[in-house]
């Protein structure tokens, strides 16, 4: 077993844009592990209808 390992994960969020509405996209978060246990998120993204790679930081989960 590993001491430190990175662990890719996909799951489904709900989003909310301000141009595109409310939609369900697929977020991949990358985070740091020690001996299996999560302790840091390194990167989280989400892939466009056009296959382009978005950074979740100009999405909200919420409408304001």
């Amino acid at each position: 077993m590993k001491v430190f390992s990175i662990a890719r994960n996909t799951q489904t969020e709900p989003r909310y844009h301000r141009n595109m509405g409310r939609l369900t996209t697929r977020v991949t978060t990358i985070k740091r592990t020690f001996l299996g246990m999560p302790y840091e998120t390194l990167h989280k993204y989400r892939e466009t209808y056009h296959g382009k790679i978005k950074d979740c930081d100009d999405c909200v989960l919420s409408k304001k």
